[in-house]
C-alpha cells in the first residue's frame, strides 16, 4: 500500500495541474464515451457510466459536455471510435506496470507506449505477464478527512478494507459494489473523494531503493499518464522515505 499511496499523492498533485490545462477532461470524456458505448446510455443501468459521470462532475465538467460524450458513445452523435487496449510491462527496478488505454489507432498507441517504456529504462511485455500481480478492486481515495470517522462510515457501508498512507485514505471494495459504497459514504458526509474508480491494486510491492531508478520510474509513470491515449497506469512499487526525500 505504501508505494501505491505515495504515487497516489504525487498523482493527485499532478491531476490538479492537469485540470488547469484541460488534459484530464480529455481522458474523462473518452471514458464516458466508451462506458456509454459498452453499457448503454442509461446511467441508472450502467455502473461504469455512473462512475465516469461522477468523476467528470467532481472536476466541474459541464452537463452539456457530459451529455454529448454519452450521446457520442451511444451512437447518437458522430465521433472517434475508441477501443480499450491494455499493455503490460516492467519499469526500472523490475517494477510491474499495467497501462489501460482508449485508442482510435492501435498501431500508433502500441508504438508510442513501447517508446515511453524504452525511454525510461523499462520494457513492454506480453499480455498477462504482470496482470496476475494485481487485483481489480473498487477504490475510493480521500484526503483531508477524519480517519476514525471515515473508518466507521466505511464499515457501515460494507467496504472490504480501509488503508492509510501519509495524507491519503483508501477505501477498498469489490468492483461490483463500488457505486453502492460510494453512495453510502456520500450519505455519511464523505461526498468529495479525490478519486473513485475500479483500479488494479498490487498484491505486493517492489521496493525501489536506488535514486536513479526511482527517478526513471516516476518519469515513466508521468509520461504514461501524460499520453492522451492512456487512461490509467498502475505499478507495484514502493519508494522508501529517504528516496522520497531526495526526490523532493
Amino acid at each position: 500500500m505504501a508505494g501505491h499511496s505515495k504515487w497516489a499523492n504525487i498523482k493527485h498533485r499532478k491531476d490538479a495541474q492537469d485540470v488547469k490545462r484541460g488534459k484530464i477532461f480529455t481522458k474523462l470524456i473518452r471514458e464516458i464515451t466508451v462506458a456509454a458505448k459498452i453499457g448503454g446510455e442509461d446511467i441508472s443501468a450502467n455502473p461504469r457510466l455512473r462512475t465516469a459521470v461522477q468523476a467528470a462532475r467532481s472536476q466541474s465538467m459541464s452537463k452539456d459536455t457530459i451529455d454529448k460524450a454519452i450521446k457520442r458513445g451511444a451512437g447518437n452523435l458522430e465521433g472517434s471510435n475508441y477501443s480499450e487496449v491494455r499493455f503490460e510491462g516492467y519499469g526500472p527496478g523490475g517494477v510491474a506496470v499495467i497501462v489501460d488505454t482508449l485508442t482510435d489507432n492501435n498501431n500508433r498507441t502500441v508504438a508510442d507506449v513501447r517508446h515511453i517504456f524504452s525511454r525510461c529504462g523499462g520494457n513492454l511485455g506480453t499480455s498477462g505477464c504482470v496482470a496476475y500481480l494485481f487485483d481489480a478492486r473498487g477504490q475510493i481515495l480521500f484526503q483531508g478527512v477524519n480517519e476514525d470517522a471515515l473508518m466507521e462510515a466505511a464499515v457501515v457501508a460494507g467496504a472490504d478494507d480501509m488503508r492509510v498512507d501519509e495524507e491519503t485514505l483508501e477505501v477498498l471494495t469489490t468492483p461490483e459494489r463500488l457505486e453502492e459504497v460510494r453512495e453510502a459514504l456520500a450519505n455519511a458526509g464523505f461526498d468529495q473523494p479525490i478519486s473513485c474508480e475500479v483500479a488494479m491494486i498490487p498484491q505486493d510491492s517492489v521496493t525501489v531503493d536506488d535514486l536513479k531508478k526511482a527517478e526513471n520510474l516516476l518519469k515513466l509513470m508521468d509520461l504514461l499518464e501524460d499520453y492522451d491515449d492512456v487512461q490509467k497506469a498502475y505499478a507495484n512499487f514502493d519508494l522508501p522515505d529517504h528516496i522520497m526525500a531526495q526526490l523532493g
